[in-house]
C-alpha cells in the first residue's frame, strides 16, 4: 500500500489493522503534536479503559512544512533506539507494542497521564530526588550495553552499520555545532544580545574548542546515543505511589560520543536553573548535574565487571570516564548556545518576562564550559562557575 500520512479520521482503522484495537469503531483520537518533527495521536475507548500512542515521522519537518524535507526514516532509528533500551532500562522508555517501518508509525504506550519535565520545570516545579538520578542510569546503561565493553564485536559492528544516521548527524553537525558561531539563515536572538552574537562568531578561542568537539562528535563511535536528552524529552509523575521517569523520542539516536547525550541534559537543566534564577525561584535546580554524573558513574561502574574485554583494566575506566565527563561538560556549552543563538529556542528563556539577562548568563556559561572543560573536573567546578556574579 506505501506509506501514507495519517490524518486523525484515519487512526481507528489503522489500529485495527495493525492489530492494536479489536473495534475500530470504540476509539476516540485526539492529535497532540506539539514537538517540532512528528505527529502524534492519542487513542482512547469510549470508556477510558483502553489507550495508545500512535507517532508518525513525516517526510519534513513539522513545524517548516514540505519547505524542510527530511526522511520519514528516522524512525526507524528510534525504533531501533528503543529495542536496545529495552533490553537493559525497559523502565525507563515507554513500552513499545509495535513499529510500523512501510508508515514510519510507532504503537506505545499513552503517558498522558505523565507530564513533560520541561513544561513543570517552566512552571516552577522542582525536579525531586529521583529524576536527574534515573536520566544518568539510563544514558549509562544505555550506553554500556551498546559499547565496545558490554557489546560482542559482531553483533556492535551490526549496530553501528544499522545506526549510520547522515542525515539527522548533518543536523546536529551545522545546527549545534557550527551555524551558531557564523553567519547563518538559521540563526536568529533578541537584539539586546546582538553584542555577544557577534563577539562569539569572532570569537577564535571558542571556535576552535567548538570544531575540536565537532570533530569528535563526527568520528567517536563510542555507543549507542539517545541523541536528543533534553528536558522536552523526559516524562515524570506517579504511578501506584512510585515515582515514574520516561525518556522518549530517541529519533536522533546515531553511535557516537558518550559524553553528547549528558551534556544536553545538563545544558537544559543549566538553562532552567537561569529561568528559576530569574524569577526568583530556584528549588533544587543547583543538584542536577552531580545528581545525574553521580548515578552515571555510579551505574557505569557497576556495570564495568561485566565488560568482555578485561584487557581494559579500572586504571583505564578511570581514564575512560574522566573523558566522558570533560566532553559531557563541552558539549553542555554547546547545547546551551546554540539555543540562544542558534535555531531552536528554549521556552525556558523565551517565556520570561524580560529573557534577556538570563539569556546573556546562559550565552557567558556556555562559552565558559566549552573553552574552560578541561579545567572543570568536577561538578563542584562546574556549580563554581554557574554561581559566579
Amino acid at each position: 500500500m506505501g506509506y501514507r500520512i495519517l490524518e486523525p479520521a484515519d487512526v481507528p482503522a489503522y489500529l485495527n489493522e495493525r492489530g492494536h484495537w479489536p473495534d475500530p469503531s470504540d476509539i476516540q483520537v485526539r492529535e497532540v503534536s506539539d514537538g517540532n518533527m512528528n505527529r502524534v495521536f492519542l487513542a482512547r475507548s469510549t470508556d477510558g479503559t483502553r489507550r495508545l500512542a500512535v507517532k508518525q515521522a513525516l517526510p519534513w519537518v513539522r513545524v517548516a512544512g514540505p519547505s524542510w524535507p527530511m526522511s520519514p526514516e528516522r524512525a526507524d532509528a528510534e525504533a531501533r533506539a528503543y529495542e536496545q533500551v529495552a533490553k537493559v532500562a525497559p523502565d525507563k522508555i515507554p513500552a513499545i507494542l509495535g513499529y510500523d517501518p512501510e508508515n514510519y508509525a510507532l504503537v506505545m504506550e499513552d503517558m498522558s497521564d505523565l507530564e513533560v519535565l520541561r513544561t513543570l520545570l517552566n512552571e516552577g516545579a522542582s525536579y525531586g530526588p529521583h529524576t536527574s538520578a534515573r536520566i544518568g542510569e539510563f544514558v549509562a546503561q544505555l550506553v554500556f550495553a551498546t559499547s565496545d565493553f558490554g557489546m560482542e564485536s559482531a553483533d556492535r559492528k551490526a549496530l553501528l552499520a544499522a545506526s549510520v544516521s547522515p542525515e539527522l548527524c548533518k543536523i546536529t553537525e551545522d545546527v549545534v555545532l557550527a551555524e551558531p558561531y557564523i553567519e547563518h539563515e538559521h540563526n536568529h536572538w533578541h537584539e539586546a544580545l546582538d553584542d555577544l552574537a557577534t563577539e562569539f562568531r569572532a570569537d577564535t578561542r571558542l571556535r576552535t574548542e567548538v570544531a575540536d568537539l565537532r570533530h569528535t562528535f563526527m568520528t567517536s563511535a563510542q555507543a549507542l546515543l539517545h541523541g536528543d536528552l533534553h528536558t522536552g524529552s523526559v516524562m515524570v509523575g506517579e504511578r501506584e505511589g512510585a515515582p515514574v521517569v520516561r525518556v522518549f523520542d530517541p529519533e536522533f539516536s546515531f553511535v557516537g560520543p558518550i559524553g553528547y547525550d549528558l551534556g544536553l541534559y545538563w545544558a537544559n537543566a543549566l538553562v532552567s536553573e537561569e529561568r528559576a534564577r530569574a524569577l526568583g525561584s530556584l528549588s533544587d535546580h543547583s543538584d542536577q548535574l552531580a545528581l545525574s554524573w553521580e548515578a552515571f558513574e555510579s551505574e557505569f561502574r557497576a556495570l564495568w565487571p561485566t565488560r568482555i574485554d578485561t584487557f581494559f583494566d579500572d586504571a583505564y575506566l578511570d581514564r575512560f570516564l574522566r573523558r566522558i565527563w570533560t566532553e559531557a561538560v563541552g558539549y553542555a556549552g554547546t547545547e546551551i548556545i546554540r539555543r540562544i543563538i542558534g535555531f531552536a529556542h528554549l521556552t525556558d528563556l523565551t517565556t520570561l518576562p524580560d529573557p534577556v539577562p538570563a539569556s546573556r548568563r546562559a550565552l557567558l556559561l556556555g562559552r565558559e564550559l566549552i573553552v574552560r572543560r578541561a579545567e572543570l573536573t568536577n561538578p563542584h567546578d562546574v556549580r563554581a562557575v554557574v554561581e559566579a556574579p
